[in-house]
């Protein structure tokens, strides 16, 4: 499945592939790797709420800020709450990351060997080979509870309505 035009940067547009997930649909298993290069999935997180956010790449400084912002924000929402970013940086490049930046309460999971995340949830870009800038919330019985797609690639996501839409999902 692609869907022309369904992003920009800076104004071009661009194709992402795999279907387009919505809010109310079961959330599909995945498999990526984790910073030290074991498989790490959807199943490895049941029974908790997650916020997975999908980012083109750490070392941008909109993904700079959205890690550190969600880093010090929804983590301290809930013990059952994990939450996951997900790029195609290599996991070493993501363990250095968060070791030089004390990302201390955020998992990060590589999706470069298969892409398999980016064609489940409806994130890959194409034309580059980088996931979308994307949020999506997803409850204790793996549903779909938000998904946000940022329009704009270079554009950071709207964190009040990311972070409202999860305190929701934690109180249910």
């Amino acid at each position: 499945m692609e869907r022309k035009n369904a992003i920009t940067m800076k104004g071009s547009g661009l194709t992402l592939l795999g279907d387009e997930v919505k809010p109310g649909a079961r959330a599909a298993n995945f498999t990526c790797l984790d910073k030290d290069l074991k498989e790490a999935s959807l199943d490895d997180l049941k029974g908790k709420v997650k916020l997975i956010a999908s980012v083109p790449s750490l070392d941008t400084p909109v993904c700079d800020t959205e890690i550190k912002r969600f880093n010090d924000e929804a983590a301290k929402l809930s013990d059952g709450l994990v939450t996951v970013f997900i790029s195609m940086d290599l996991p070493f490049a993501q363990k250095r990351f968060c070791q030089d930046n004390n990302i201390k309460r955020i998992k990060t999971f590589s999706d470069h060997r298969t892409a398999d995340f980016g064609m489940k949830y409806g994130v890959l870009i194409k034309e580059m080979r980088l996931l979308a800038r994307a949020i999506f919330i997803i409850d204790k019985d793996d549903i779909l509870r938000y998904v946000q797609l940022v329009p704009e690639l270079s554009s950071p996501p709207d964190y009040d309505k990311a972070l409202a839409a999860l305190k929701d999902v934690i109180k249910t």
